[in-house]
C-alpha cells in the first residue's frame, strides 16, 4: 500500500476502493510533508467511498516509523486526537511496521469499528417478510381437483 506521502499514485481509482469496508491511511513521522498529504488522502477516499448507508468508511491513521527515535508526535498526542476527530479518523497509532508495534492493536481497533459498522448496517435493513392478506375466505381448489 502507498503510504500517503508517495504523491507518483496520485488519488485512488474506485475500482481500489470498491467494496472496502474500512481502510489505513499511513504517515511517515520521519517525514513531515506525509503527515501534510493526509488530509487529501482522507478527502479522496471519502469521495469515492461510503457505507451502503452513506456513512463513511472506518479509517484509522497510522503515524509509521515510530522506531526512529522521533519523539515527534509523543508531546502532540491530544493534538492528534483533535485532528482525527475534526477529520473522520476514527482513531490513530504510532506504529513501526519494520519492528511491529501496534500494528496488531491497530488492526483490531479497525476491525472493531468495521465488525460494528456491520451491526448497524443490519439493523437498518428491514427484512423481508412477505405478510399474505386474504381478501374472501373463499377457497381456491386447483383445475385439476375440478376434474375429479
Amino acid at each position: 500500500m502507498a503510504q500517503s506521502g508517495q504523491e507518483r499514485f496520485g488519488n485512488m481509482t474506485r475500482v481500489y476502493y470498491r467494496e472496502a469496508m474500512g481502510a489505513f491511511i499511513v504517515f511517515d513521522v520521519t517525514r513531515p510533508a506525509t503527515f501534510e498529504a493526509v488530509t487529501k488522502w482522507k478527502s479522496d477516499l471519502d469521495s469515492k467511498l461510503s457505507l451502503p448507508n452513506g456513512k463513511p468508511v472506518s479509517v484509522v491513521l497510522l503515524a509509521n516509523k515510530c522506531d526512529q527515535g522521533k519523539d515527534v508526535l509523543m508531546n502532540n498526542g491530544l493534538k492528534m486526537d483533535q485532528f482525527c476527530k475534526e477529520h473522520g479518523f476514527i482513531g490513530w497509532f504510532e506504529t513501526s511496521a519494520k519492528e511491529n508495534i501496534n500494528i496488531d492493536e491497530a488492526s483490531r481497533c479497525l476491525v472493531k469499528h468495521i465488525l460494528a459498522n456491520e451491526c448497524d448496517l443490519m439493523e437498518s435493513i428491514e427484512p423481508d417478510i412477505v405478510k399474505p392478506h386474504l381478501t374472501s375466505p373463499k377457497i381456491v381448489s386447483c383445475s385439476s381437483c375440478a376434474k375429479s
